[in-house]
Order: C-alpha cells, then structure tokens, then sequence
C-alpha cells in the first residue's frame, strides 16, 4: 500500500505528533509498505528525523509559536502533479491546521481516501492559549471546530477509548478506529541514568523524580511541583528533572522559585531522544505525570519500557496505559495524595524494583509493529469501504 501523510509538524520539532509518526512510519516500512510525509522545512535544522521519504514544504514562522513553522499553501499545490502520477491509495492527515485543509484537498485531486490521526484534545487546550476569551466558549469552539474537520474525513484514528468516546459526544459520526502509537522496544534497551544524574550534581542514591513532555499550561507542571514541595518537606533531598522545553518554561522556572524549590528542580530542555533523553528516563526512582489533554501519553509507555515506575493520574489517554497499574501507580488529583504515593514508594525500593519489571513486561504489549499492522489494517478496509460507495452510487446514478 502506498501512503500519503500530511502533517503540520515533524522532527526537529519534538512531540508526541512527531513520535507517532515517525513510530509508524518505521512499522509501516518494515510490513512493506510505502509512506511520503509532507511535512515543514525547519531552516535551522533541515532533514532532521528524516526517514523514508519526506517532502518538506518552504515554511514561515508562526506568531507567538516559535517552535511550529507555518507550510506555504502553494509550495503544497505544486506537488499535485508530481503526486498524481504516484498512485498513492490513501492521504493520512496528522494534524488540523493546514495540513487538515490541504490534506483533504489533495485526497479530493487524488481521488483517494482521506483520514486523520486525532491526537490533541483541544477542548482542554485553546483556553491556555486564548486566555481573554471565557473557558466555555473556547470549548464550544473547539468542539465546533473539531466536528467539523472530522465529518469531512472517510474515516478518524483515535488513540484511546476515551477520546472516541469524547469524539462521539461532539457529534462526530465519521467511522473510528482506536490505534494507539505502539513502542520499538528495542531502542528502549539502553541507557545510564547513573552518568545523566552526574552531570547535573545528582547523588546515585539522591531520591530523583523525572518528568518528560512539553513544558505547557496544558500539561498542568504546576500541581507536579506543589506536589514536589510536599514531597520536599519529608524528604529533603529529593530533586526533580523536568526534560522538555515550551510556551511555559519562564513560568515553571518562576513558580518552582516561589516555592522555594529551586534546589530541588533541574531544567534541562530538548535531549536527543536515541541517547540522553534514554539517560533522563533511567535518571528517576520514579516517573511522575499529571496532565489531563493527552489523546495517549507515550512518555509514559516510554519511562515503562525503560523500566522506571510511573505515578500518574488517570485522564482520557493515559487512563488506559496507567489503569492495569503494572509497573504503574494510579495517583488522585489532589497533590497531597500524589505525594503520599511518591513517599510511599521512595521508601521502599523493593517494590520499586518489582514495578520495573512489571512495567518492561506490560510496555512490551504495546508492539509498534502490532500497533502498524493494525493502523495498515484500517487503511484497507477504509479503502475498500470507499470503493464500495462509489460503486454504490454509480449503480444508483446509472438506475436513476
């Protein structure tokens, strides 16, 4: 099968829309598949993540976003022709910016079936970004916005039960499939947590929380470093590594200060994912996270396969990685009681070790290549599912 993607974003620019991507990618490749991404140009780091063919498409910068990079309509246009001779058998859009609209038109002057990856609950995520605007109107708008961007699809992918499920309470009827990014175990093998806690002055038995994502509102940081200060006040040397880099990192360093916890946090931005990143996951006693937007939550799959235990709450994606607690704590919304689980477990390192090997074995489930056969799965039968309306309508048009 031969597979067109279209996505606003990609390598350099680290998130879970580029993981997912780039993880499919590489199980759709190894099942012999075929698969170009048009993705932005990022001038300051060109071609990087590249893997497969990857067209990228000249970009601007977009305002108040230095991270993201806005596509050139035409630069998209022009590929019609180069991408008609192709033969391509379905457009796979990730993301609901221009790529949505693009990728949909080019499906449309392909004649092929277009789908879409829902990774990002917008509903918990315009509000941190429009803050003039009321919390309930950034909703409607975005459950607007949502349904009608899928209504227009053959068919959507959704992480998590829980999305569809939220999905299906907006209003959108376009068929769903639930295939979550899955995990190559074998580049989670490795890594030296005793050397990545050097270099940043940490003591190999110094009690160390790790915490990887994207440092935005959304990802609600600030509850984990309430939760840290009372974490601190029974075990003062503990120290906490937040891995990652975004629109709220001024703010987190300021709110860590006026919480006296400076000491007790290390910043430590992007980290190549093939080897420190590695380093970081393997760096914590424990792995903590709170946010409530994730469609999936793959840092938490990741710090599994890697062994480290997790504490999380559990909404909408991460519920389903969190919830069988194997290698994993379910923690509560309040800080108090998240931090009586992390005490709880820093004290006893036994348990600790059971969980990280519960948690390599419960990651391993999540096979990238299961997960890719999967989503090779959807794309034939919502291929054939298009060809039989077409057929359907012929028949109808050639009665009437």
């Amino acid at each position: 099968m031969r597979i067109l993607m279209i996505s606003d974003v990609y390598f350099p620019r680290i998130n879970g829309v580029s993981t997912s991507i780039q993880t499919f990618r590489r199980g759709l490749h190894a099942a012999g598949h075929e698969t170009v991404l048009i993705a932005p140009d990022y001038p300051l780091a060109r071609g990087a993540g590249d893997e497969g063919e990857t067209l990228r498409i000249a970009s601007s910068a977009v305002p108040r976003d230095p991270e993201d990079r806005a596509m050139q309509l035409g630069a998209i246009r022009a590929l019609r022709p180069a991408l008609a001779a192709r033969a391509f058998d379905i457009v796979h859009v990730q993301t609901p910016f221009i790529a949505h609209y693009q990728g949909v038109s080019l499906a449309r002057a392909l004649d092929v079936p277009v789908v879409e990856t829902y990774h990002t609950y917008f509903e918990e995520y315009l509000h941190h970004y429009v803050p003039l605007l009321p919390r309930a109107l950034m909703r409607f708008i975005a459950r607007r916005f949502t349904t009608s961007q899928c209504n227009a699809l053959a068919a959507l992918v959704v992480p998590s039960q829980a999305m569809q499920s939220a999905l299906e309470a907006y209003g959108v009827r376009c068929p769903m499939q639930i295939v979550p990014t899955g995990l190559d175990m074998d580049r989670f093998a490795s890594g030296d947590g005793r050397r990545f806690r050097a270099s940043l002055g940490i003591e190999p038995d110094q009690p160390t929380l790790v915490h990887v994502g994207r440092v935005a509102h959304e990802k609600n940081i600030d509850f984990l470093f309430r939760m840290l200060r009372l974490v601190a006040d029974s075990v003062p040397r503990v120290v906490m590594i937040v891995a990652g880099e975004g629109p709220a990192l001024a703010h987190c360093k300021s709110y860590v200060a006026s919480l006296g916890l400076a000491a007790h946090v290390r910043f430590v931005g992007y980290l190549s994912r093939d080897a420190a990143l590695l380093d970081c996951y393997k760096a914590g006693d424990l792995f903590v996270f709170s946010s409530k937007t994730e469609t999936q939550g793959l840092v938490l799959l990741e710090a599994l396969a890697l062994g480290v235990p997790v504490v999380s709450t559990a909404h909408m994606g991460t519920a389903d990685i969190v919830r069988p607690e194997r290698g994993a704590r379910v923690a509560p919304d309040d800080a108090a009681g998240f931090a009586a689980i992390v005490m709880e477990l820093l004290a006893d390192p036994q348990r600790r070790a059971a969980m990280s090997s519960a948690a390599r074995d419960y990651a391993a489930t999540w096979s990238a290549q299961a997960m890719a056969g999967k989503l090779a799965d959807f794309y034939s039968a919502t291929c054939q599912a298009a060809m039989q309306r077409r057929q359907q309508e012929l028949s109808a048009g050639y009665t009437g």
